[in-house]
This record gives C-alpha cells, sequence and structure tokens, in this order.
C-alpha cells in the first residue's frame, strides 16, 4: 500500500496528467518536456516527475483515455504534492477495481455454470498483485467494466452492458477490438439471420458505446486533439517494441535480407492481420452464449499480444481474467513465465536478452499447443463446460 512502484515509471506520468487537469490544463495537447525546457513549472513536483517518468516519455502525448483521466484527477485532487499520497490514491482505486471483479466475476462464474472460485485465479495470482496493484497499471479498473459488461449482457441487460463496455475502452483502448464479436449474438438465432428483428437493437448497442465514448472524451476537446492522440497511439505500431515473440523473429528476418529493422512495415501489417482475424472468429464462430463471446474475445485477444510489436507484461491481465470464464489455460502458464521479461529492467538503460524471451514463448506457445491438441479442446467452445460441472470443479 505504501510503497512506490520500482517495475514502472508510467505512473509518474498519471500523476503529471491528474495535476494537469488539476490546473485547468489539457493533458492531451502539452508536452512535459515543453515546460521542464522553458522552465514553466506550473504543477507541485514537476523536474521529480518528468525525472521519474523519463525522457522519452515526457517527449510524447498522453495516450490515456478520458475516464483514466478522471482517476488520474482523484489522485492529484487528494494527493496534489506528494508523489507517494497520489500513488497511494491509485492504488487505493485499482484495489477497489479488483474487488468488484472479485465479486461480479464470480457471479458471472455462477451464472455460465462454472465454479465461483475460479475467480481466484485472478485475485490471488502473484503476477495480479505484483504487476498491477504494485505497479500501479489500471488495466483493473477497465477490466471491472468489461466484467460487469459481460455480466450485464448475460442477465440481458444489453444497454447498461453497453454503457459499461463505453466506460471500459474510456479506461484503455483495447476492448475495442471485440466489439465485432457481439454482431451474432445479436443478428443470429438458432443459425438463422434475425435482421428484422434484432437490427434496431444492434444499432442502439453500439450507438451507446459510440456515442457515450465520444461524450467522455468531449471535455478534452480542442483542434490538436486528434492529431496528439492518434500521433501517440501510433507509436505502439511504428516504433516501441518489447517482450514480442513473432515480431521479432520477423524482425531478425528484416535484417537478414534488409539489413535494417523493419519496424515501420511491420508495425503496420500486425493490426491489418489482427482486424482480419477478428472478423473471421466474429462471423464464423458461433458467438451466441457468453461463455462463447468470452472464448473468442480470448482468442482475439491473444492473436493481437502474439503479433504486436510491444508486450508489455501487464497487458497479459486481460487474457488472464478472461481465461477463467473458459476451457484454456495457457495465460496463467504465462502470467508465471512473463516474469522472465523483467530481466530487461536489471539493465540501465534497459536492455532485453532474447534468449529470456524465447524461453518465455517456448513455454507459452508449447503449452498452447498441447491445449489446442486435447481431445477435448477445440476453438468453438463446445462440450467444454460439461465434464467441469460433473466433476463438481
Amino acid at each position: 500500500m505504501f510503497a512506490i512502484p520500482n517495475l514502472s515509471q508510467d505512473f509518474y506520468r498519471f500523476i503529471w496528467d491528474g495535476r494537469m487537469i488539476l490546473t485547468g490544463l489539457n493533458p492531451y495537447i502539452f508536452l512535459p518536456e515543453n515546460f521542464i525546457d522553458d522552465g514553466i513549472l506550473l504543477i507541485e513536483q514537476a523536474e521529480e516527475l518528468y525525472k521519474g517518468m523519463g525522457p522519452m516519455n515526457g517527449s510524447h502525448y498522453t495516450n490515456y483515455p478520458p475516464l483514466n483521466q478522471f482517476c488520474f484527477y482523484i489522485a492529484a485532487l487528494f494527493s496534489g504534492k506528494s508523489i507517494l499520497g497520489a500513488a497511494i490514491v491509485m492504488r487505493i482505486q485499482i484495489i477497489l477495481a479488483d474487488i468488484g471483479i472479485l465479486y461480479f466475476g464470480a457471479k458471472l462464474l455462477e451464472k455460465i455454470g462454472l465454479n465461483r472460485n475460479r475467480i481466484f485465479f485472478y485475485a490471488l495470482n502473484p503476477f495480479i498483485i505484483i504487476e498491477l496493484t504494485g505497479n500501479l497499471h489500471f488495466e483493473p479498473v477497465m477490466l471491472f467494466f468489461l466484467i460487469v459488461s459481460l455480466y450485464l449482457f448475460q442477465k440481458k441487460k444489453w444497454m447498461l452492458s453497453a454503457f459499461m463496455l463505453a466506460f471500459s475502452i474510456s479506461i484503455k483502448l483495447i476492448p475495442l477490438l471485440i466489439l465485432p464479436i457481439f454482431l451474432k449474438r445479436f443478428l443470429v438465432k438458432k443459425e438463422k439471420l434475425v435482421l428484422g428483428e434484432n437490427i434496431g437493437k444492434l444499432m442502439l448497442f453500439y450507438g451507446i458505446i459510440i456515442i457515450t465514448t465520444v461524450i467522455l472524451f468531449l471535455p478534452f476537446v480542442s483542434e490538436f486533439l486528434i492529431e496528439s492522440y492518434t500521433n501517440s497511439v501510433g507509436l505502439w505500431f511504428r516504433s516501441f517494441e518489447f517482450n514480442a515473440s513473432f515480431y521479432y523473429l520477423l524482425r531478425e528476418i528484416g535484417y537478414l535480407f534488409r539489413g535494417y529493422n523493419e519496424i515501420a512495415i511491420i508495425g503496420k501489417i500486425a493490426p491489418v492481420l489482427t482486424i482480419f482475424f477478428l472478423l473471421f472468429i466474429s462471423f464464423y464462430k458461433r458467438n451466441q452464449k457468453t461463455e462463447e463471446i468470452i472464448t473468442s474475445m480470448l482468442v482475439v485477444f491473444s492473436f493481437y499480444y502474439f503479433t504486436t510489436t510491444t508486450m508489455h507484461p501487464w497487458y497479459l491481465a486481460t487474457l488472464v481474467i478472461l481465461s477463467i470464464f473458459t476451457k484454456y489455460t495457457f495465460p496463467l502458464v504465462w502470467s508465471f513465465v512473463i516474469v522472465l521479461s523483467y530481466q530487461a529492467y536489471s539493465n540501465s538503460p534497459w536492455q532485453e536478452n532474447l534468449w529470456f524471451v524465447t524461453l518465455e514463448y517456448l513455454i507459452v506457445y508449447g503449452y498452447l499447443l498441447y491445449e489446442i491438441k486435447k481431445p477435448t479442446q477445440n476453438l468453438s467452445g463446445k462440450n467444454c463446460y460439461e465434464k467441469e460441472k460433473e466433476s463438481g470443479l
């Protein structure tokens, strides 16, 4: 509770953004480095925060969505002059979100016929405690809204579910990726299209998500917002690389044949492949029951993280929580071996040892292949829950 994170610098930027909002400034259109270079110290502990976040972070526009910015603002409101105090306030928010996940996750497990105690594979996972509660990453807040959304969707309260999903997107943008997976739930019934019956519901469901997300951005709207925000998000695809798997293989091939890093090309191709894969999963799989929808989410997110140029450890939290509602357990194995990526932090500046990365992904892909090849496993998710129910697990 009273510790400063030592495996991440991001929280310094969180505090900076929150104090910017507290002083009435838009964090999306100002660079921390400009304030420091010009000697304009409008927020408390500006120099200390800039030193903590580092020049690379301070030279980029913030990419955290509006509801996440509100979390940072709360930290600034209650502790505007103490870094440790702000860290404690943010940690309390994250713990409260995890308590919410514990509650609604258990209820959702019961709703789909699984043992509610499976939620502890997330809540008591050492990786989750270290990487999220300890290092102050806000995935739990995003996942709280996502789990509540799925719980409400299971109860057929799809309008409230849409609002919760919009809130989740407004913490982290990644849930945008799974929106098409809901299509068949509205448009297909007993393997037949029901366009006339449910097209209105579908449009309202997506309309609520889009409009709510846009409204949450409105307080930060300016003529520079779209340009600064898209540039910041785009950096993840064209500049940053960490703990990647397939990308590192393609990068080495690029070095071999072209003599230089091909991230500018690979970084653009990978998202396109993810979109095609998303559309395949959205239209080919049944995606009728909630457990089928969650399985499709897990598969799509996994494909994205397997092909991304940057796989920070805390991203894995999404796969861990989704996996407990499915038959797949490879994210739990990954949550154990992903600590191998921490080796990079032992160097200053950080530098990866690709032997550690190779070992990590050999274990993950090896176990995933084993799960897929098991006689009872298939990507459709059919008949995967009956055995658990029969065994009393």
